[in-house]
């Protein structure tokens, strides 16, 4: 704690260090934290967000005023129709399998949009079932559309070309009441859809009109659709529109505020929206600051700090010297990954507070620390007894994680007394009691009731079964908190990437046998492949035109901004993918992605548009 508070004390300014936080913190350590960070003088708060779900919370927020979801487990299943975006629940959310399953024995249909044909969305047989495990299981999909990578902003407007023009013929496909009492910009909006060329569509999306037409039926047969997506829409240079667009095709139909409707980010992290509700983000609002002021007698910067890519950049320029990571494997979860590693290499010191060994904690600053955390499996004993700590999950509820197991060491501290330790012998005037705070987590509770809104009666509800939703203005159809009041349509555009001959579009994904960064075996048994992850997905097409056979040696080489990256000793696996479409395995082709190709707005790396050729060995 010395050590660490030392090297802040050094630094010219607060800004010169960053402090990362992964989704594994608890809401009560990431409620601290970030305190601890304004305290220190900062807002410099990247986050695994940074690189995820950022285009969400930016696409959501722009269009209707909350930026995240607005859909519950329970939605999903007594919804009439599913639409699924770059997502495979089967290796990713199998949770959420189980919601599927259920909304298609009510009769649901379910569209998967994808490059890839994932088997996870065919056929499910739940394994806490005894006919899931020896019958055939649930078919789940009734629609795939192979999507070319990168082609959800032309497929959203086909699609919602499709039921304005239906409207236009005389069918009531539309909820005008919806559009006129809720939403702004209708006819802007519509005007751009229209005036869309069905031949630019088709070429753009790798789909047909009667494709799309398909797509559109079953929309039209619902009275209550939900959109669903993970990180397939969200690490695109045009992510924020691809959000927006599929939100716009739910506003046409109504299909917000309502049971059985909506829309719905499904995030990997067991916390990663929790940590963003108690405040770990470089731009926190000011009325969030206000109350932290308020509750805490200090003065809280308000300078926007550094998200994750700007952390890298200040780190590789030498402008930021001390970087602090609360859980995750940051280097191996970040883009151009000999980029982030030299940038790391250039702090005076470099911390991790983990629950396991991974792969940053060989990549450092100049001093270097690893501090060991109890994990959430372990029981957490502090001076007031036994605690428990709360998380919130994609659907926005708030619930308790207890540990049931013996900790490994009488040692671990928690990660509330480790950032209570820092902040200890960090901040000389804190008006914090952090050793009070951290001998009774009912007190850190306390504490976030008093600051941030949703939480009342905050330590009884989340002893309660099942926990508690926080509030969630779209649910209510109230879209106040946009600048207009109302929720916007919004005009976008294809990202205009255009492939030279024998170039191809990679985007980066994850096998089964993965959680996030953390690799459990080397099996992908869903795409067939075993005991390798230097693998590239091609097109049969592709291959034969370069002249690759099965199993090849391959070398992959990106090119963003004239800038060349490399990949070395890469297979070649044939794949039913698009055309001029691959897919290689995450971290190991993130050496691929340019720091500098990242989503408009949002600011998320562009994992999923990386342009490379490809040569055989």
């Amino acid at each position: 704690m010395t050590l660490i508070a030392d090297n802040l004390k050094q630094l010219e300014s607060a800004d010169q260090a960053a402090f990362y936080t992964s989704g594994r913190t608890s809401n009560e350590a990431a409620f601290l934290y970030q305190l601890f960070v304004r305290q220190f003088g900062t807002n410099n708060l990247p986050d695994c967000s940074n690189m995820c779900h950022e285009s969400s919370g930016v696409g959501l927020s722009e269009t209707i005023g909350i930026g995240k979801g607005s859909v519950s487990l329970d939605d999903l299943e007594h919804s009439e129709a599913i639409f699924i975006f770059g997502q495979n629940p089967g290796s990713n959310h199998p949770r959420m399998l189980s919601s599927l399953q259920a909304a298609k024995r009510q009769g649901a249909k379910i569209v998967a949009i994808n490059p890839l044909d994932e088997t996870g969305l065919k056929r499910f047989k739940n394994p806490q079932q005894i006919n899931g495990v020896i019958g055939t299981g649930t078919a789940l999909r009734d629609l795939y559309l192979p999507i070319k990578i990168n082609g959800d902003v032309p497929f959203l407007k086909g699609l919602c070309k499709v039921l304005l023009e239906r409207q236009e013929n005389g069918q009531q496909v539309l909820d005008n009441d919806f559009i006129h009492h809720y939403c702004h910009n209708f006819d802007g909006f519509k005007d751009d859809i229209l005036n869309t060329l069905w031949a630019d569509i088709e070429l753009h999306s790798g789909l047909t009109k009667t494709q799309i037409n398909q797509a559109a039926d079953i929309a039209c047969d619902s009275k209550k659709t939900i959109c669903c997506w993970a990180m397939g829409m969200t690490q695109h240079k045009n992510a924020v529109a691809n959000i927006q667009l599929m939100t716009n095709f739910l506003m046409l139909q109504g299909n917000l505020g309502k049971p059985g409707a909506g829309v719905c980010p499904v995030r990997g992290h067991s916390n990663v929206q929790g940590d963003r509700t108690m405040g770990i983000w470089e731009k926190a609002s000011d009325s969030f600051l206000d109350s932290l002021e308020k509750e805490f007698n200090f003065k809280s910067p308000r300078k926007h700090g550094l998200d994750v890519i700007n952390s890298i950049e200040a780190m590789h320029q030498k402008k930021a010297k001390v970087f602090i990571g609360m859980g995750g494997n940051f280097v191996s979860a970040t883009p151009d990954t000999e980029y982030t590693a030299n940038a790391l290499r250039n702090c005076n010191l470099t911390v991790h507070i983990s629950t396991k060994l991974n792969r940053s904690h060989l990549i450092h600053g100049k001093k270097a620390l690893i501090l060991p955390c109890l994990g959430r499996s372990e029981k957490d004993i502090q001076t007031s007894g036994e605690q428990f700590i709360s998380v919130e999950n994609s659907m926005g509820v708030v619930h308790q994680s207890h540990g049931h197991l013996e900790p490994h060491s009488d040692k671990l501290l928690s990660e509330p007394k480790i950032v209570a330790g820092i902040a200890n012998a960090t901040l000389k005037n804190s008006t914090v009691n952090w050793t009070k705070l951290t001998d009774n987590y009912d007190l850190i509770r306390d504490k976030i009731e008093a600051t941030i809104t949703g939480f009342d009666n905050f330590n009884k509800r989340v002893r309660i079964k099942g926990g508690f939703y926080l509030p969630n203005n779209a649910r209510e159809n109230d879209f106040s908190p946009t600048e207009t009041g109302k929720a916007n349509f919004s005009l976008n555009k294809p990202s205009g990437i255009k492939l030279k001959k024998n170039e191809f579009m990679m985007m980066t994904i994850r096998t089964h046998d993965q959680y996030n960064t953390t690799i459990y075996g080397l099996n992908d048994r869903y795409r067939g492949v075993l005991n390798e992850r230097r693998v590239i997905f091609m097109n049969a097409n592709d291959m034969s035109l370069l002249g690759l056979k099965r199993l090849d040696l391959v070398d992959l080489t990106s090119h963003f901004n004239n800038e060349k990256r490399q990949a070395r000793g890469f297979l070649v696996v044939p794949y039913n993918i698009p055309k001029q479409c691959t897919a290689t395995y995450f971290p190991e082709a993130n050496v691929l992605v340019s720091i500098k190709s990242k989503a408009n707005i949002s600011n998320t790396p562009a994992s999923k548009t990386v342009i490379i050729t490809v040569k055989k060995r």
